[in-house]
């Protein structure tokens, strides 16, 4: 079977949409996750960096976040035909280890814990697909990237791009993933 590594931040989670909630509901800033778009969005709403980046550090922060439509589906479906683990750059903010794991038991339980990887950083795994939002990681990756479309990536190209888990599953499902 070929492996699929699935990140969760933007990807299976949908992080974008918890920065926007908090940003609204903390600083009563109207914020949608168009306005996110972008490296400095923090700066464009007038928001300081440290701010935000302290938010990720609360208990509760990667607890709260939604799914990203169709991936439940799509996961299950994929790890019919692959063998799937979900990978997480988890190690920065220390509070999203337990988290992340609780969360993943709710919205993915079917994922058994053996196939969760919470690590520093994912170069070090081997596998066919990375499905990930960061550079940072897709250029590393030693198999085939696939950028998942984010607010902050809408800049990145040289990827082949999915702008949601219906089009993972047409790539994926379907085959037409460039080798």
């Amino acid at each position: 079977m070929k492996r699929i590594l699935i990140d969760m931040d933007d990807v299976l989670a949908d992080a974008s949409a918890r920065f926007a909630e908090y940003a609204t509901e903390r600083m009563g800033k109207a914020v949608s996750k168009e306005l996110l778009q972008g490296h400095n969005w923090a700066a464009s709403i007038d928001i300081h960096a440290d701010t935000v980046k302290s938010w990720v550090h609360e208990p509760g922060f990667f607890r709260g976040m939604q799914v990203m439509p169709d991936a439940q589906d799509v996961v299950r479906r994929l790890m019919e035909q692959y063998e799937v683990f979900i990978v997480s750059a988890a190690i920065e903010f220390p509070n999203s280890l337990k988290e992340k794991v609780e969360w993943l038991a709710e919205h993915f339980a079917f994922i058994d814990w053996r196939y969760i990887v919470l690590c520093g950083h994912k170069w070090m795994i081997d596998a066919d697909y990375l499905i990930d939002d960061h550079e940072k990681n897709l250029a590393t990756f030693r198999g085939t990237p696939i950028l998942f479309d984010a607010p902050h990536n809408q800049s990145l190209t040289g990827y082949q791009r999915v702008k949601s888990w219906k089009d993972v599953e047409s790539l994926l499902l379907n085959e037409q993933v460039p080798v």
